[in-house]
């Protein structure tokens, strides 16, 4: 007799423990996005404190926000639990984490602490403070809702993002205060922040393309030196996190952003020869 007609007819042991497992499997990647979430408000609270320990373990908090929002989509893929309820749960935990938590922070790190100054008004540089963390919102807002509509860039199947992911802009933002951890007191320095937190904003908006690794089959049988490689690499990250972090945020926004210019500048050269 088969699975099936066991099933069918009711045999002990056929069904229910099927059905729980199979509900475990759903449970998992809701279980890490529900996680993510938790990082993303536990920064925005550790932010409201201020002091530089709180700054620095809300920036770990949105690193952690990061890990598991990269687990639960490969756990949902892995296992085939993908559905349309845990893609909008996962939009609106990275709304938290990633669109929410960073600016606040940004603003609470760089422009919150600068000291008085007389040729120019701090007020001034609050308030640009505040329009361009809101522009970082709308902008994280617009780079989710266009992934849920889109999917990923045309053409590239799942290898590229269009536009800087939201955990990399948000990563980036918690890489440079976790690696420096001193908040701003300098106004000029605080325009320089400012100027990077826009061009992050930026970025996600943009049609850049960014790769996914999501082609990486991480789930296969791997060589003894990629195992290796990514051992070293987690050492590094526990042993030297400001450092590392810090390299690897800023490389993967360079990176993307350079052969986005090279790719421009390749086509106008073919399309408009001198």
């Amino acid at each position: 007799m088969t699975n099936f007609e066991q099933r069918e007819l009711g045999f002990p042991g056929s069904r229910p423990g099927n059905h729980r497992l199979r509900r475990g499997i759903y449970l998992l990647p809701s279980f890490l996005t529900v996680a993510n979430m938790l990082c993303g408000f536990y920064a925005v609270m550790s932010t409201l404190r201020g002091g530089v320990s709180d700054l620095d373990n809300a920036a770990k908090a949105i690193g952690l926000a990061i890990l598991f929002d990269s687990f639960d989509g490969f756990v949902a893929r892995a296992t085939g639990t993908s559905s349309e309820f845990g893609k909008q749960l996962d939009s609106l935990a990275d709304m938290v984490s990633f669109g929410i938590a960073p600016p606040v922070l940004a603003f609470t790190w760089g422009v919150r602490g600068i000291s008085e100054i007389e040729m120019f008004d701090t007020r001034r540089i609050h308030a640009i403070g505040w329009w361009v963390g809101l522009a970082f919102v709308i902008c994280c807002a617009w780079r989710l809702a266009r992934f849920n509509i889109q999917g990923m860039a045309p053409g590239g199947g799942s290898r590229y993002f269009v536009g800087l992911p939201c955990p990399a802009a948000a990563g980036l933002i918690a890489a440079t205060i976790h690696a420096i951890k001193l908040p701003i007191e300098d106004w000029r320095w605080s325009i320089v922040w400012l100027a990077v937190l826009a061009s992050t904003a930026a970025l996600m908006a943009s049609t850049v393309k960014y790769r996914s690794f999501k082609d990486v089959p991480l789930a296969r049988r791997q060589p003894s030196l990629m195992i290796i490689l990514i051992a070293l690499l987690v050492w590094l990250i526990v042993f030297y996190s400001e450092v590392v972090l810090m390299l690897l945020a800023t490389s993967y926004v360079a990176v993307g952003l350079t052969l986005h210019v090279v790719h421009v500048v390749r086509h106008r050269l073919v399309s408009h020869p001198v």
